[in-house]
């Protein structure tokens, strides 16, 4: 589990006070109002207590539990849309562009809300995540996956479940890497490669001509250390301060039968290693502070991983090495860093920009023109930066 400290949340049920484990991959503390409810309770009423922030612990059928999710989530979506509709007018009466920070922060303040809001649904399970509600589905393999054993009962949010349900099917059907031909399969907590435009870069990049030693700076699912070891890399070292990160990449690492491959759980650089000819990162793309562990993989708080990086990089390079540094320009377009300032940064590093690879993404949201942040998105830019010391 991703806690290290066991919480307890105590609550009452009928005229009896209990006392469970509290259970959250989200660091949500535990709740201090607990109401029992059931396929009797509407809708409104469920938004109503959990906008209020009582918490409801579900006793009825566990496909309509699933239901008065969606419905909760229905809710909140058409108060966003009206939050937005009012955000997106005011932008266009000042300026679209000095606007967009605002509503780049509006998001992020609804999404943290819509989290909390979605949280308060809670589910009881059982010692080895068993329910005893009706219609309830096989939960033991897909949270044991997720959240580790577990030999008392518990109480967890609905949507903390989903998402061990959800990752559980990532596992097993993987994602389709159409470039390499070959899918990588996430585990839960580890960012899944779904927006994988930069793949194509990785394999039109020219290897420096000495490649024995590669290192990949914070692996995730292990796809860059793959590419590079397909590509010929005799040594790859892959770096994660995740544990569940680097169990993932060896998952993907043995379905492949890659043996040129070494984990190391690692702040950025490897220890006790020989300079590498090649270093490749591609770090979180947005200057802002996650609020959920998944979202270190998107959110790097004052870029301080990529800052990291590029001040450590050179003292592990090899004379001639390169490092390639997979970046998108959003933060750019959101008005969250500047280019001046990036490559300044580089500057400070001592790095120099030998060239530079770009493709457009073709995601959904880059191309939804209802989205407030729409002309951020269209104009956002995938970059491959290769760098040497000055």
């Amino acid at each position: 589990m991703l806690q290290t400290e066991k919480q307890y949340v105590q609550w009452q049920d009928n005229e009896t006070t209990r006392n469970t484990l509290w259970l959250s991959e989200s660091n949500q503390p535990p709740p201090a109002r607990i109401v029992i409810v059931d396929d009797q309770t509407t809708a409104d009423e469920a938004y109503r207590f959990a906008c209020e922030g009582t918490s409801m612990l579900w006793r009825g059928d566990f496909h309509n539990a699933r239901q008065l999710l969606q419905a909760l989530t229905r809710r909140i979506e058409r108060t966003e849309q009206r939050k937005i509709s009012k955000a997106t007018k005011s932008a266009k009466s000042v300026s679209d562009t000095a606007e967009i920070p605002n509503l780049f922060h509006q998001q992020r303040l609804a999404q943290a809300q819509r989290a909390r809001v979605l949280s308060r649904l809670l589910l009881e399970l059982d010692a080895g995540y068993v329910s005893r509600l009706r219609r309830a589905p096989e939960l033991s393999a897909a949270c044991t996956a997720a959240f580790g054993e577990l030999d008392e009962p518990c109480l967890i949010s609905f949507r903390d479940l989903q998402g061990a349900l959800g990752a559980a099917q990532w596992r097993e059907k993987g994602v389709p890497i159409s470039a390499l031909e070959l899918s990588i399969f996430p585990h839960y907590g580890v960012f899944a490669p779904t927006r994988h435009e930069y793949v194509q870069l990785m394999l039109d990049a020219a290897l420096p001509d000495q490649h024995e030693l590669a290192f990949d700076i914070g692996t995730g699912t292990g796809l860059l250390a793959i590419i590079l070891a397909q590509r010929g890399v005799k040594q790859v070292v892959a770096t994660d301060l995740n544990p569940r990160a680097l169990a993932c990449a060896a998952d993907n690492l043995q379905r492949l039968e890659l043996t040129s491959v070494e984990l190391q759980q690692a702040d950025l650089f490897p220890t006790q290693q020989p300079l590498a000819n090649l270093i490749v990162c591609n770090p979180p793309w947005l200057p802002a502070k996650p609020s959920s562990p998944l979202e270190y993989a998107v959110y790097d708080a004052k870029s301080a991983m990529l800052r990291g990086f590029l001040q450590g990089a050179p003292k592990h390079l090899a004379p001639q090495g390169e490092v390639w540094l997979i970046l998108s320009d959003l933060a750019e377009h959101l008005q969250l860093r500047t280019r001046e300032e990036l490559l300044g940064w580089f500057a400070e590093a001592g790095l120099t920009v030998k060239y530079r690879l770009d493709t457009q993404p073709k995601h959904g949201r880059s191309q939804d023109e209802s989205d407030p942040l729409y002309a951020a998105r269209s104009a956002e830019v995938t970059s491959l930066w290769c760098l040497c010391p000055q």
